[in-house]
């Protein structure tokens, strides 16, 4: 990736223990990655069965790396949107079983972010989000913590809707 300077990459221990987590449910699950970076999430994922991956990327940087790493790979059943994460997901109709939000810390975009997914359907009935944030967020409005974890100064959660 080049060198961008709002990309934190999830680190490999904390990607590891995410992805044990989801394992009993990624494989065939519906995926956004909302702030792509690098985009290790997503294609996470992808190599671990999910059936579809939208990485959203804003960076123009980033996305034409983005772009350049699924021809490379040969990464069938994910697509790029180059946009905003706020805006996409006021225009997004798709239903998604998993969400990773790896926004820029401190621009409240988590909240943002999740309510947004709420008032305009994106989750299907079970989604789970995963959150990585600093350490003092605070839990979105309806929704509650499945399972957590701290790396450092990383918060990392994995939250589910409260129906």
């Amino acid at each position: 990736m080049p060198d961008v300077e709002t990309l934190r990459p999830t680190p490999d221990r904390v990607r590891e223990t995410l992805f044990n987590w989801l394992q009993p449910v990624i494989n065939g699950s519906n995926c956004l990655d909302l702030y792509a970076g690098t985009g290790a999430l997503g294609f996470e994922a992808i190599s671990r069965g999910a059936a579809n991956v939208v990485l959203v990327e804003q960076n123009p940087l980033a996305a034409e790396q983005l772009q350049k790493n699924i021809e490379t790979l040969g990464a069938t059943g994910i697509r790029l949107e180059r946009s905003d994460a706020l805006q996409w997901l006021q225009h997004a109709r798709q239903k998604f079983d998993l969400v990773f939000l790896d926004p820029p810390f401190g621009q409240g975009l988590i909240e943002k972010s999740c309510a947004l997914l709420q008032e305009n359907e994106c989750l299907r009935p079970g989604a789970l989000i995963y959150v990585e944030a600093e350490q003092d967020i605070q839990i979105p409005s309806g929704f509650t913590i499945k399972k957590q974890g701290i790396a450092g100064q990383v918060n990392y959660m994995l939250l589910e809707p409260v129906n």
